[in-house]
């Protein structure tokens, strides 16, 4: 065997060693991706759906497959909503344009900033008497939404967040539904999870309303939340001592007062998921809030499991409503 061969043929033989390495490797990562991904899946089948922010990676947000707005009624009802508002600049405008691109004819929209010290004031000028608005240093957010709506005269009222966002033809929605149920007084519905950017990461899907399980948990998503100025004007206005479970509040004292809630069969609005929302950054004050609500609605504080236990029922009918639409079953 010549010098030349046996080059030749180390060289073959260092190639082929290289490329099994490769393969190795290339094992090694899908062996681990492969168990991410299980893990990943074992979290959205066993996590209840409702409280899955991220069930995907980041997409366009695609609103084209949801259903058209219905017919405005032939009165429209005039609608308020209050946008309380501080620092949040960087999602301001497209919670704004959220709003105005419905076109609803008798809306009336204020956005209410707590003084922000980033472009915030700048946005608002920017949208001259499109909208009404003020800057100043306020309470917290149940203190700005109650500012918002001082002297408002409106039908339905609403708040939405500055980092949350409606879907097109929400308010023709809500306007439709309650023009034709007088009995209902308080309506809301499914949400689509989008992060930072503004790219979807999930969506949930919510069964019936269910008022004995909303004295465990505030399931519902705030940001699709419309009632009739009757339920403020009785139940009077958001507790400004609360400042993570407001929306909860509100709406256990609606149902105490016997008003009913109704969940509509739809997509209303978006839930901004990222860092420096309020949800993630308080959440021990908004657990103590959560048990003083509890106690007050059921008379004690339960335990972890028996507030697992009353919930049961609901979530497992959320499951079945999530997955369904999943999987094509249902439409929305």
């Amino acid at each position: 065997m010549d010098d030349e061969f046996k080059q030749k043929l180390l060289e073959r033989l260092k190639a082929i060693e290289q490329r099994l390495d490769t393969l190795e490797a290339d094992q090694s990562q899908l062996r681990e991706a492969y168990a991410r991904s299980r893990a990943h899946l074992r979290r959205l089948w066993l996590r209840p759906p409702m409280w899955t922010f991220e069930q995907h990676p980041p997409r366009p947000l695609d609103l084209s497959k949801l259903p058209a707005a219905p017919a405005l009624p032939k009165r429209p009802p005039r609608i308020a909503i209050v946008t309380p508002s501080l620092n949040h600049g960087r999602f301001l405008r497209a919670t704004i344009d959220s709003v105005l691109h419905q076109d609803y004819p008798r809306l009336f929209y204020h956005v209410q900033d707590g003084a922000s010290a980033d472009e915030t004031v700048d946005i608002l000028r920017s949208y001259g008497d499109r909208i009404s608005w003020r800057s100043e240093a306020d309470g917290g957010q149940s203190d700005a939404v109650n500012k918002g709506f001082q002297g408002v005269d409106c039908d339905i009222m609403a708040y939405l967040n500055s980092d949350d966002m409606l879907v097109p033809g929400t308010l023709a929605c809500v306007a439709n539904f309650f023009d034709q149920r007088p009995e209902v007084d308080f309506v809301y519905g499914h949400r689509i999870f989008i992060d930072y950017a503004g790219s979807e990461i999930g969506r949930a899907v919510f069964p019936a309303h269910d008022g004995e399980a909303l004295k465990y948990a505030g399931y519902v998503p705030q940001e699709t939340m419309f009632w009739r100025r009757r339920v403020w004007d009785k139940i009077g206005p958001i507790d400004s001592q609360l400042h993570y479970a407001l929306d909860w509040d509100f709406m256990l004292r609606a149902e105490a007062a016997g008003f009913e809630l109704v969940r509509l069969r739809r997509f209303l609005a978006c839930f901004r998921v990222h860092d420096e929302q309020k949800t993630t950054k308080s959440y021990e004050r908004g657990r103590e809030e959560m048990q003083k609500l509890r106690r007050r609605s059921l008379g004690r504080v339960p335990s972890q499991i028996e507030i697992y236990r009353a919930m049961m029922p609901y979530l497992m009918r959320q499951f079945v409503f999530h997955w369904s639409y999943r999987l094509g079953l249902i439409k929305q």
